[in-house]
């Protein structure tokens, strides 16, 4: 079976150090490192569906996210934009006939990574920047709370018979209003 070497070259040694430090496994399955496709899981569960975010890399060039939020999946490339032509066409008794001019459409595609190194890279630092930190900066904006807090004012508010009698109990941590129920 073919397995994804990180040790030995300097650049994925630094990859496999990140991952260590970040929690990130690598869950490639034997057919996705075959078709040089290489999955990573976070130490993230989703928001919605309680499971654990991936990111994979693909031999063609892509980075995505691979939809643990939504039914599809997601590319995490650069996006850079082009100009496609279409032929003009007109209606001549009945009939679609190019008329020699063209149409210009400005379109977006992916900047895509052809070396694998690279593209493991690309991944490691979207994944930081977008989930690591993008995450760390919820507790710093007081938009996430602690189970273990939201446990022990709700242990509270049920061990004070008092669950049933409030629809809308507000309670502040550090500044920050939380509803609780």
């Amino acid at each position: 079976m073919k397995t994804i070497n990180y040790f030995g070259d300097s650049r994925y040694e630094k990859i496999w150090e990140q991952m260590q430090l970040l929690g990130i496994q690598d869950v490639s399955s034997p057919t996705q490192v075959k078709n040089g496709t290489i999955v990573w899981r976070l130490p993230i569960l989703s928001d919605k569906k309680n499971t654990y975010l991936e990111y994979a890399a693909f031999a063609s060039g892509y980075v995505r996210n691979q939809g643990v939020d939504c039914h599809s999946n997601w590319q995490c490339n650069k996006r850079i934009p082009s100009d496609a032509y279409y032929p003009e066409y007109e209606f001549i008794d009945g009939k679609q006939v190019k008329t020699g001019k063209y149409l210009k459409w400005q379109t977006r595609s992916c900047e895509l990574i052809p070396n694998e190194i690279d593209r493991l890279e690309y991944m490691m630092k979207y994944v930081i920047k977008n989930e690591f930190i993008k995450r760390a900066n919820y507790v710093q904006e007081g938009k996430f709370v602690p189970k273990w807090q939201y446990d022990n004012v709700r242990e509270a508010v049920i061990e004070h018979g008092i669950d049933n009698q409030v629809k809308d109990l507000q309670v502040i941590i550090d500044g920050h209003k939380y509803k609780v129920i």
